[in-house]
């Protein structure tokens, strides 16, 4: 985790001091269960979840125990067998190291789950927002770059908002996905430990028992919520790139919000850089990059290796920690969106009308002309625009061909802005589900 990139709630998560408060409570809930099922005394239990419940644990110390052991859990064992003297010897009956540190780590990836669902919240809330406030800001629609036909701003900002609309649903079942315990033993079997105890464990952390767990909980789990969380990294970058190109000199029809004492360049002080949606760029590479290795852990040797404990522990904190700061990020760039209407409207403009030479074509051939033909028709008047800034409606008008299937009139209101946004209010509905 880079502090630059990660956001406090998000980052403590992964702190050790979190990790191990978690693995204390997997261990105290076992012992609960162990004695409910009589294998462990009950006045053990209690001491176990009062003293060790009580008790800050001593990082540095774990460290240091760990450096001697080569052991994670044992010196965390150890520790806890300090704080809470002999009734310690209960803790962990039964249990296996991937027990803690599987179910740890799902409760982590839960609870991160539950802030990255709240971040597209969070967003969905901006986008609607804004798209209700320029949903009949009339702007070009691109194809390929290029100018196609008029569309509005909001519509733009519709679609993003039903894009992290699925976002927000993938993640919710990325989290159920990975919202398993495994409290089963030595290669997964119950053969030391109670059933029970698993799914008391599982109800007291808010999970569910992992039908099979074979010691470690299956990583096509893990691999299928690094999925999620690249394909959101993705749309986040989709609707960042359309602000970097809005923003473009020759464009500027959208831009980043630039604060007063900002700077965009050290050498050039006239600059107005969209660093904000080229950071998010950089951003969702880098969570789509943990993707591969998530994958790449599904293939555990036999009942289990740790060949992914490695992997996880780095793509974990770095992909949700960073994901969580590049959704706030984008939050905020949309709240504070500068949009520029007037520009949009002349960059629609530019090409003279161009961007109706649709309606024409359709008009031509419900006159009787051929598609063929028509297609012709509009496309030679139309290379007058692109190459001698010539004006369309004025060459139609001027084209006998033309005026020979149209009349003047029926003409002129091909280029009515109005046609295109007619189902602007339809297109609202199905997004926002408004009456």
């Amino acid at each position: 985790m880079i502090p630059r990139y990660s956001r406090p709630e998000m980052a403590a998560i992964w702190s050790p001091e979190t990790k191990y408060r978690i693995w204390f409570e997997i261990e105290a809930h076992a012992c609960d269960a162990l004695s409910e099922l009589g294998v462990i005394p009950k006045e053990a239990a209690r001491a176990i979840r009062e003293k060790g419940g009580a008790a800050t644990f001593d990082v540095a110390r774990i460290d240091a125990i760990e450096a001697e052991t080569r052991h994670d859990v044992i010196a965390f064992l150890t520790h806890l067998a300090e704080i809470v003297g002999p009734e310690a010897r209960f803790v962990h009956q039964g249990m296996t190291s991937s027990d803690v540190l599987d179910t740890c780590f799902n409760v982590q990836l839960a609870r991160a789950s539950d802030i990255l669902i709240a971040d597209v919240d969070a967003l969905l809330a901006a986008l609607k927002k804004r798209a209700f406030e320029h949903k009949d800001t009339v702007t070009i629609g691109r194809s390929h770059g290029i100018h196609a036909e008029p569309t509005t701003f909001g519509v733009k900002l519709a679609f993003a908002h039903a894009e992290f609309a699925r976002c927000r649903q993938r993640l919710v079942a990325a989290r159920e996905e990975i919202a398993t315990c495994a409290i089963s033993g030595a290669v997964g079997t119950f053969a030391n430990i109670d059933p029970r105890v698993e799914a008391h464990v599982a109800r007291a952390l808010g999970l569910r028992p992992e039908p099979v767990s074979t010691q470690v909980v299956p990583r096509d789990r893990h691999a299928m919520f690094f999925a999620t969380l690249a394909v959101v990294a993705s749309s986040l970058e989709r609707l960042a790139t359309e602000i970097r190109h809005l923003q473009r000199t020759e464009v500027m029809e959208a831009e980043e919000f630039f604060a007063p004492g900002q700077k965009g360049s050290s050498a050039m002080p006239h600059k107005r850089n969209p660093v904000l949606t080229e950071n998010l760029t950089g951003l969702a590479r880098m969570v789509r990059a943990y993707c591969l290795p998530a994958m790449e852990n599904v293939a555990l040797w036999h009942e289990r290796d740790i060949s992914h404990s490695s992997v996880e522990r780095m793509i974990g904190p770095d992909a949700t920690v960073t994901l969580d700061f590049a959704l706030a990020r984008l939050t905020g760039l949309i709240d504070r969106l500068v949009v520029y209407p007037a520009n949009m409207r002349a960059n629609l403009d530019r090409y003279r009308g161009l961007v109706h030479s649709q309606r024409v074509l359709l008009a031509l051939t419900q006159a009787g002309v051929s598609r063929e033909d028509a297609y012709r028709l509009v496309q030679r008047n139309a290379m007058k625009v692109w190459q001698d800034g010539k004006d369309f409606l004025t060459e139609l008008l001027a084209d006998r061909e033309v005026m020979a299937a149209l009349g003047e009139a029926q003409l002129r209101e091909k280029f009515d802005l109005a046609y295109h946004t007619k189902h602007v209010d339809t297109i609202f509905r199905r997004v926002f589900d408004t009456a």
